[in-house]
């Protein structure tokens, strides 16, 4: 049997090599993020102010533009030099992966809304953590196979 030792040392002395596509793959999450904010948005606004409307109009979207802006493929799952396994976000920060999480509670308090309203917030959010733990779990595939662009196709599909 043969050993081979790997070098060990810090993983930023190893450069980034992008993916081919990688950053259209980037910008068309952008695009879709953009366009489902602007969705959100434009749907009817609650008829009494309150913490759950003003959260769907305005924390909500940002979120979702926020995280569609910011996936990255660098940010996925890796085991550090001395072996232990680190889980990757796909670029989201703990703040909009939160956001994101709450909607499938929060749309319930939405009763202005029509089921299938919610239903498609519900699939958007989902979807976008969804694109960001595909990131985070197989960078190269998602991006290479045109994964990544299946979900935005879906997501585009929620907003239709």
């Amino acid at each position: 049997m043969t050993i081979s030792h790997l070098p060990a040392g810090p993983t930023d002395d190893v450069p980034y090599e992008p993916w081919d596509g990688q950053d259209e793959a980037l910008a068309a999450a952008t695009d879709v993020g953009r366009r489902a904010a602007e969705w959100i948005r434009s749907l009817p606004q609650a008829p009494a102010p309150g913490p759950v409307g003003t959260w769907l109009f305005r924390d909500l979207p940002e979120a979702i533009e926020r995280a569609t802006a910011s996936l990255d493929p660098q940010d996925c799952d890796r085991m550090e030099p001395d072996g232990v396994m680190v889980d990757g976000t796909g670029g989201l920060d703990e703040e909009t992966r939160s956001t994101l999480a709450a909607v499938p509670c929060a749309v319930q308090d939405a009763r202005w809304l029509t089921p299938d309203q919610q239903m498609r917030l519900v699939a958007v959010a989902s979807l976008v953590i969804g694109a960001a733990r595909l990131l985070a779990e197989d960078p190269g595939t998602a991006i290479t196979t045109g994964e990544l662009a299946r979900m935005w196709a879906l997501l585009d599909r929620a907003l239709a």
